[in-house]
């Protein structure tokens, strides 16, 4: 008998299990390749916590597997806390010394912990799975009332003085799937040596029926289970209106700034329409096909900010309205896909993430240092796969540069090691995928401060005559013609996670001298933590943390890059070009990428 399949006999016969789960699967018990993918292996809990298929089995997302990561998070905040789990004062100082606040609880004194969730299946579900294993746990939760954005559960944790988080959601993935975010003191998702401190404790759970759990009617008897409602969209919109710069342009331009918004079925309407209308604008167009939360997206082919095809609606309402932007935020609203208007041509011109995430970055320290708003020692962090011309804008403004591996979690810790050694001041961050932050309200993107501070330039840059095209073009020519672009080689179950391991192998040993036309000067592998320069033999150290990552720095301001995905069955390919125009880096990226192409044959 497999190892699948005494998995599948456990699930059908344990008393631990109900009999909806057993059920669903004796439907499938005959089919040999269904029970293997279910099967084969443990859902994993990695660096930012899990994410798969919603089903029954133990490599699917379900509320057996929902309670043993609990369980795992539970027992490593108690093993963190140590003694200070049943000290307040300890607690406190804890609090205080590794989330940069000071601790306010409500009544007893306890750890804490938020949990949000999207519109996704089950996600409510879960939420209420995770909040009574905690409790059951001597941990408070506090638990959203309703669906909320990622980075409003990151405010969330900062607000309630809370020693972790979680956020049920999938973000873009597919109707399918669902996801479970953990985040740690700081409010960003959770980094070394937490994440794998995390991971060691969920994998020590070996028996489901180890994961503790107790009723909900408990669980709030006890002060553990506390539902969390208004009271933090009012503080959530407070701190996002703190980063506006000039409201003035807001008001000078508000009746005629025309913005349309979708939030593609997900948790971004509410806050993104009471947002824009307490800033005063008059003509905010929410796309009526993609306004209500959808766990099926149902006019979505793929519910991702990157996917043209996603703003069928939304484009043909602009074209409708006349709009100055397009904005829509993927299901948990932290991420933000932006079209603008070209009004020398009447077209549409789609962003990028990394040139969104550069129109507003440089947006922001152009008019803060205009303000005299610009802290000492400014700094602008981006990731290692995200445009290079982040880095002449950083110079422009005497910013220190920072760059961190892909994730925006590392962006977040940067915030909290600025805060912990003073040697810096965070003002802006980004990473490619369509995520940015600016200030420190949350440490995670948040789409809806990109919302705001979108809408702000392009009111803005109306008052001078300019679209946000425009100011997009300036930045071209300015700074120089970036292109960056991706593609993906999906490789499903068992076989496919072999060959991406393959692949990764193949080319660290085998280090192309060449992609296409450009020449590979320096190669990183963040795997090892080693940096090789080709035509010396030179190495060096990356200074990062360890990660499956392969970086290839080649000739002319280009640049290419794998990854295995931490949360799909692919491996990922990044690559960015500098051109003379639009066209000369449209061709170039052209060429790059069939190069890249050709060497992962």
């Amino acid at each position: 008998m497999s190892e699948a399949r005494k998995k599948l006999e456990y699930w059908l016969t344990a008393d631990v299990f109900d009999e909806k789960t057993k059920e669903e699967l004796r439907a499938i018990e005959t089919d040999e390749a269904e029970v293997t993918d279910r099967f084969y292996k443990d859902l994993e809990f990695g660096t930012g916590g899990l994410r798969g298929v919603i089903g029954a089995g133990s490599n699917r997302l379900n509320i057996y597997t929902i309670r043993k990561a609990t369980q795992g998070l539970a027992d490593y905040i108690k093993k963190e806390l140590g003694a200070a789990f049943e000290d307040p004062a300890a607690l406190k100082q804890y609090i205080i010394e590794n989330g940069g606040l000071s601790f306010a609880g409500d009544g007893t004194l306890v750890p804490a912990v938020a949990i949000s969730y999207d519109c996704r299946r089950m996600s409510p579900e879960f939420a209420d799975e995770t909040a009574r294993v905690l409790a059951a746990n001597g941990i408070r939760a506090y638990v959203s009332d309703r669906l909320r954005p990622t980075p409003e559960l990151s405010f969330m944790m900062r607000y309630q003085y809370c020693v972790a988080g979680v956020m049920i959601t999938a973000s873009h993935n597919p109707p399918e799937y669902n996801g479970y975010k953990a985040y740690w003191t700081d409010g960003a998702q959770v980094t070394p040596p937490h994440d794998t401190g995390i991971i060691d404790c969920v994998n020590a759970i070996t028996d489901y029926a180890d994961a503790t759990t107790i009723s909900k009617e408990e669980a709030e008897a006890k002060g553990l289970y506390k539902v969390v409602g208004e009271e933090i969209d009012d503080a959530y919109m407070e701190a996002l209106k703190g980063e506006m710069l000039h409201p003035e342009a807001i008001e000078a331009m508000k009746d005629e700034v025309k913005i349309v918004y979708s939030p593609f079925h997900g948790c971004g309407l509410e806050p993104v329409k009471r947002l824009l209308k307490e800033l005063g604008y008059s003509h905010v167009f929410i796309v009526p096909e993609q306004a209500d939360p959808d766990p099926e997206f149902t006019t979505l082919d793929y519910p991702n900010p990157e996917d043209p095809k996603a703003f069928e609606y939304a484009l043909r309402y602009a074209k409708e309205q006349n709009a100055d932007i397009v904005l829509a935020t993927d299901p948990d609203a932290d991420r933000l896909g932006v079209y603008v208007l070209d009004t020398k041509t009447g077209n549409y011109e789609q962003l990028t993430g990394n040139m969104s995430g550069m129109l507003i970055g440089e947006y922001v320290f152009k008019e803060r240092k205009a303000l005299g708003k610009l802290p000492e020692n400014p700094a602008f962090v981006s990731t290692i796969v995200t445009t290079r011309m982040a880095l002449p804008i950083a110079a422009d403004y005497g910013a220190r540069y920072i760059d961190v591996l892909t994730g925006f979690k590392y962006i977040g810790e940067q915030i909290k090691l600025f805060e912990k050694t003073g040697s810096n001041h965070y003002v802006f961050g980004l990473e490619e995928s369509y995520g940015c932050l600016a200030g420190i309200h949350a440490r995670d993107k948040d789409a809806i401060v990109a919302v705001m501070l979108l809408c702000e330039l392009t009111a803005f840059y109306k008052t001078q005559g300019k679209s946000a095209w425009d100011a997009m073009m300036d930045l071209f020519e300015k700074y120089g013609y970036y292109r960056e672009g991706q593609f993906s080689l999906t490789m499903k179950g068992a076989e496919g996670a072999k060959e991406i391991a393959a692949l990764m192998d193949r080319l660290r040993s085998e280090v192309p001298s060449s992609f296409g036309d450009w020449r590979v000067e320096e190669f990183r592998d963040y795997k090892s933590g080693e940096t090789v320069l080709p035509a010396s033999g030179e190495k060096g150290k990356t200074g990062l943390p360890s990660s499956n990552v392969l970086y290839f720095k080649l000739t002319e301001d280009a640049w290419c890059c794998a990854r295995p995905s931490g949360t799909e069955p692919k491996i990922k390919f990044y690559m960015g070009v500098k051109g003379t125009s639009l066209a000369d880096s449209a061709k170039k990226l052209t060429q790059l990428t069939e190069a890249v192409r050709a060497v992962t044959q």
